[in-house]
């Protein structure tokens, strides 16, 4: 256990009348407050959470690829393998669709870093656009039963010492607890030919980080209030072969209008700097392949 800095959204700040934040940088329409917290180190006790109870879960799963260099491989080779781990992991799975990876490098030209502010990927709304968007003509069928967005996480060429990724066990959170954020992404002329936005993101300009103006809505977050009975654990040093399930949206999640008692609905994560991290530790690289997954 260590206690360190976790980030969180300061409800009271926002300079618009809903929050906003930028998906290629800083920018965004409010402040964050820092809050000290106890964290967790689960490595010895990895087996007792899983994506049911606590909404997430960590496995040992070598992949092929090392680097993560090539964007068209990691979807043409790396997808296969996070497939056949959550068809193998995850009971009753029928479908799995991917719709985005990143890759995040602690480096000064990249526009994707490590994020440190509290936070859950999607909204239940944006969880369910997601699967409109992205399967139209099986939408209406697949959104009447068990569908979630799982982001699987996995650390690049060495351990995550450098910035490693927390959890929020779901059983200490409120509803009340998560504030909808819109996501905004640079307009593109080229954009209603092609809406996929991945690597096409740039380093924002300074001088505008806190204007939404050449940005448009295209998706929507949760940002977290800071809360005392929120429990973060974090493995520590997780290495290159190992992944974390993320839990963002599960349809059947206690809560939800099909929801089931007990059954965890998300699980808020962030990056955080580990006080017992090294000085000469290597910058966190990392990849996280964003799936919806549909069940039986």
């Amino acid at each position: 256990m260590t206690t360190t800095i976790f980030k969180h959204i300061d409800t009271s700040s926002s300079t618009s009348t809903k929050p906003w934040a930028k998906v290629d940088g800083p920018g965004q329409s409010f402040i964050m407050r820092d809050h000290n917290r106890k964290v967790h180190n689960i490595r010895d006790k990895i087996d007792s959470y899983n994506t049911d109870n606590s909404a997430f879960a960590v496995y040992h799963s070598p992949a092929s690829e090392k680097l993560f260099t090539d964007d068209a491989k990691v979807r043409r080779e790396y997808y296969p393998e996070v497939e056949a781990l959550l068809r193998d992991r995850l009971s009753g799975v029928k479908k799995v669709h991917f719709f985005d990876h990143t890759i995040r490098r602690r480096t000064k030209d990249s526009p994707r870093q490590p994020v440190q502010q509290v936070h859950v990927d999607q909204t239940p709304e944006a969880a369910a656009a997601r699967v409109r968007r992205h399967l139209p003509d099986e939408a209406d069928e697949l959104l009447k039963g068990r569908y979630q967005i799982i982001n699987v996480w996995r650390p690049i060429e060495n351990p995550a010492s450098d910035f490693p990724l927390a959890v929020v066990d779901w059983r200490s959170t409120s509803p009340a607890d998560f504030i909808p954020i819109d996501l905004m992404y640079p307009k593109r002329a080229d954009s209603v030919h092609d809406d996929d936005d991945r690597g096409k993101e740039k380093l924002p300009d300074e001088a505008s980080l806190f204007s939404a103006e050449g940005y448009e809505v295209k998706g929507e977050t949760l940002g977290v209030a800071p809360s005392e009975k929120h429990e973060f654990f974090y493995v520590k040093d997780m290495t290159p072969e190992e992944v974390m399930l993320l839990k963002c949206y599960d349809s059947y999640g206690e809560g939800e209008p099909m929801g089931k008692k007990g059954l965890a609905v998300r699980t808020p994560h962030t990056a955080f700097q580990d006080p017992q991290t090294p000085a000469d530790a290597p910058g966190r690289q990392s990849i996280e392949v964003r799936c919806l997954v549909f069940y039986e």
